[in-house]
């Protein structure tokens, strides 16, 4: 049976604030490359059947010590994307890389000549990226964990934290910063700045959600935008987009300050 073309199929449809919505694209998406349960094809075909018209394939950069990319599968894994483009005109499928924050130096373990070599790059902080396996970098990543669920976080931490942070973003070429606040304590409203400074968008994750309305309600002081992401490491999860409603409406962001949102 002959797959249905993307304009057949019905796109999925957000509800906010009593108008109707649609988030065309998900670009922020994992794979078997690093710790995904599906392909780069299952992906693709999962962002067709939810009538998306653009899907991100972002698996993690080669700094993370758990499932990191590593930059030879990279170059497989472009090659695989673009053979995949062929065969799914429908759709645009982009060569994405979820770069991780090094900790606690403030760069991403991608590097700058390298950026290009991608559509896009995103970039975020993960208990698994630390400077190598210095003391320095374990302990500031062990006492990340320890303060996210045992310990409230010093003033010291968030500003080591809000350093790093900042720091990576101030390199520039970051589309998005993934999950903010979800694996370290940061000041969110000093990262809001950075990104509103380098143009970066903040994502909206629907499957992590760390961001409260009230995170969102102070980050809003700053000139920034949003991006909604599934953050999918299942292809059943991608475009499920539904969870960034309560946050929109009761964080009282204006959806035009959503970048891949679109009203219908």
């Amino acid at each position: 049976m002959a797959e249905k073309k993307q304009d057949e199929m019905t796109r999925p449809e957000l509800k906010i604030n009593g108008e109707r919505y649609v988030v065309e694209s998900d670009l922020h998406t994992h794979t078997r490359y690093s710790h995904g349960k599906g392909t780069v094809e299952d992906n693709v075909k999962a962002a067709l059947a939810m009538g998306l018209k653009q899907i991100g394939i972002a698996d993690h950069g080669p700094g993370h010590l758990g499932f990191g990319v590593s930059r030879k599968r990279l170059v497989e894994m472009k090659a695989e994307i673009i053979s995949l483009r062929k065969l799914y005109p429908d759709i645009e499928i982009l060569f994405g890389i979820e770069a991780d924050i090094i900790a606690p130096k403030g760069r991403v373990d991608v590097k700058p000549q390298e950026f290009a070599y991608f559509d896009f790059v995103c970039a975020g902080w993960h208990y698994g990226a630390v400077d190598g396996l210095t003391p320095a970098g374990i302990v500031n990543t062990v006492s990340n964990l320890r303060r996210r669920t045992v310990e409230k976080a010093t003033k010291s931490q968030i500003r080591r934290n809000t350093d790093a942070v900042v720091g990576a973003i101030e390199g520039g070429g970051i589309r998005f910063l993934t999950h903010p606040g979800d694996r370290a304590p940061v000041d969110l409203l000093e990262v809001a700045a950075a990104c509103a400074r380098a143009g970066t968008l903040v994502e909206i994750n629907t499957s992590h959600m760390p961001l409260t309305p009230g995170d969102v309600k102070m980050m809003l002081l700053a000139d920034i935008s949003f991006i909604i992401c599934s953050d999918a490491h299942d292809p059943e999860n991608i475009g499920g987009f539904e969870p960034a409603v309560r946050l929109i409406e009761e964080s009282g962001l204006d959806p035009g300050r959503v970048a891949n949102l679109i009203k219908i």
